[in-house]
């Protein structure tokens, strides 16, 4: 390939970046792209440096209009819609499917808001479910009173809802305990449960030295009458006695040292009341419903890997079918905790208001701030299926929702801090603004006088003299800069350096914006994770409908929540 052929790729690249960003582009962006489509231009990025950065200094100059002309002259390919090829399966097949109507499940527990991690959950179910043409089972494992909310059941769903996860069937593990129940009655007379009577730091402690208590050597009738005076209330109160599995106290693997199938709790339970006071644990509901459902695959976070032996234990010894399990590792997105345990403090001490907030990778918290569901399943997706835990940057999630939004939201003008610019020889007149550089969105149209507002930040960086492009209006030449802003129109052939939005002084519209950044910054809060500005935007942001995306120019993306308020999503 010789100079003027890749002058000619450089140029191509940088033109299409331009129009995709309001008319301006970055060397570093364009080297990065001319580097990963012709690779052996890497061993000449000295030489071909220089080059970008008179190219792009180059468009940078051309109005919006001059560019896209350019390219639909001399690059018309750019232009054209590539036809969508068939989405392949980006997770690896399933074992064991022959012959199988292949079912799924999503099985979280309602005492919390669902997020991220949760997500990753329930689509990668779904998505196997569709691969096979399956079914996908949404199951409460509603098993620990206290801790479950309905509001909590609601928000699970309509987390669910949100991320087009449709279920073929929704089951709740409180409805059902009278099955499981039955089953551990068949565990306790073929003496592989028994009722313990220990305190727990006694159990921890023998299960730690692998030794087992005196409970162990009841005989099956004790334990029977002894698990059937767990339901009543004279005899044990609650943490007084428990179910546990005859395991092996021995075994290196610490979960089948005689786990807990059963517990009473005599907390109030949200969907139950107090019919129930006799609990099971996940150790036994979940694999139990996982049979008599049907779950040919399991999908499990990888810390339940090692309760895999322990699972097929139990139920070999009650002869049920066991679920191919499929481990996975755990999703978070940097500085946005995702624990229960780390969200309740922040709560608790006032630090954020609610799991709405648009700081938390929440799902409610991930759509208010903007996020698509769409954007989360493909970057979930993007991770593929493995046992590694992925502490993902934000960013990352933010590039998927960016391809997504970009062509679909339209553009509007903002500013902070604002400036009056005065234009001396301005006449007022009607302005015709592109709602979006490439795409077909509208117009919209404002009276423009020879009073403007600008970002103050940008009026900071300029000089008497030097040349500055009106995004939209024109070219004008810097007058004055002692009392006001003072400004000219100049011909629009001649060059500027700079590119601003504005606000016309008779279109303005003051709004509040919402600005999250990460919640932790090497593990310590960071109390200027939310700041909140007052702008001013155009008028046309009182016509989009409330949830809008918007896209600020030279800003970032946004969300409209309300007439008065958005908030920013990314960069």
């Amino acid at each position: 390939m010789n100079d003027e052929e890749i002058k000619k790729e450089i140029r191509k690249f940088a033109l299409q970046n331009a129009i995709e960003h309001e008319g301006q582009t970055r060397d570093k962006t364009i080297l990065a792209k001319i580097l990963g489509s012709i690779p052996e231009l890497r061993q000449k990025v000295q030489e071909i440096s220089p080059v970008i950065t008179e190219i792009v200094s180059e468009i940078n100059q051309i109005p919006l209009e001059q560019q896209q002309k350019e390219i639909a002259e001399k690059y018309p390919e750019l232009l054209q819609v590539e036809e969508k090829k068939p989405e392949q399966n980006v997770l690896p097949a399933l074992r064991n499917t022959e012959g199988k109507t292949i079912i799924t499940r999503f099985p979280p527990a309602p005492n919390g808001y669902p997020h991220i991690g949760h997500a990753k959950a329930a689509i990668i179910s779904e998505e196997y479910a569709k691969m096979y043409g399956g079914k996908i089972i949404l199951r409460y494992e509603d098993t620990n009173p206290g801790t479950e909310r309905l509001e909590y059941y609601a928000a699970i769903k309509v987390g669910m809802d949100w991320l087009g996860i449709q279920f073929d069937k929704i089951e709740h593990v409180s409805d059902n305990l009278e099955n499981l129940y039955e089953n551990a009655e068949k565990l306790i007379k073929s003496n592989d449960a028994y009722v313990c009577i220990c305190k727990q730091d006694t159990i921890s402690k023998n299960r730690k030295e692998m030794i087992e208590c005196n409970c162990t050597k009841r005989s099956m009738e004790e334990n029977e009458q002894m698990w059937h005076e767990m339901f009543g209330e004279k005899k044990f109160k609650e943490g007084q006695a428990l179910l546990r599995f005859r395991g092996d106290m021995k075994s290196g693997n610490t979960t089948m040292r005689d786990p807990t199938l059963f517990r009473i709790n005599t907390k109030k339970h949200a969907r139950a009341d107090q019919k129930y006071r006799v609990w099971p644990t996940y150790d036994f509901s979940g694999i139990i419903f996982d049979s008599n459902s049907g779950v040919t695959h399991a999908m499990r976070s990888k810390e339940f890997e090692l309760r895999k032996e322990l699972h097929h234990n139990i139920l070999d010894k009650l002869g049920m079918g066991k679920a191919e399990f499929v481990f996975f590792g755990r999703l978070e997105l940097e500085g946005m905790p995702v624990s229960k345990s780390a969200l309740k403090p922040l709560i608790e001490d006032g630090k954020i208001p609610w799991y709405d907030d648009p700081r938390l990778p929440t799902l409610e918290g991930l759509r208010r701030r903007g996020i698509r569901p769409e954007a989360v399943r493909k970057f979930i997706l993007s991770l593929g299926l493995t046992k590694n835990d992925t502490n993902s940057p934000f960013a990352t999630l933010e590039a998927f929702n960016k391809k997504i939004v970009d062509p679909e939201c339209v553009r509007l003008h903002m500013v902070s801090d604002p400036k009056k610019m005065k234009i001396s020889n301005f006449e007022a007149r009607e302005i015709t603004l592109a709602n979006h550089p490439t795409k077909d969105l509208g117009t919209r149209t404002v009276m423009v006088d020879d009073v403007l507002l600008i970002s103050g930040s940008d009026a900071k960086q300029m000089k008497v003299g030097e040349n500055v492009r009106l995004l939209g209006l024109g070219i004008v030449k810097i007058t004055n800069l002692t009392d006001q802003i003072d400004a000219e129109l100049v011909d629009d052939s001649e060059k500027a350096e700079k590119k601003i939005q504005w606000v016309a002084g008779k279109d303005a519209l003051q709004i509040k914006v919402i600005v999250p950044d990460l919640l932790f910054i090497n593990e310590e809060f960071n109390k200027d994770s939310l700041q909140t500005h007052e702008v001013i935007t155009e008028s046309a942001y009182s016509n989009l409908k409330d949830d809008a995306e918007i896209q600020f120019v030279r800003l970032g993306y946004y969300r409209k929540e309300s007439s008065h308020q958005a908030i920013f999503t990314h960069k």
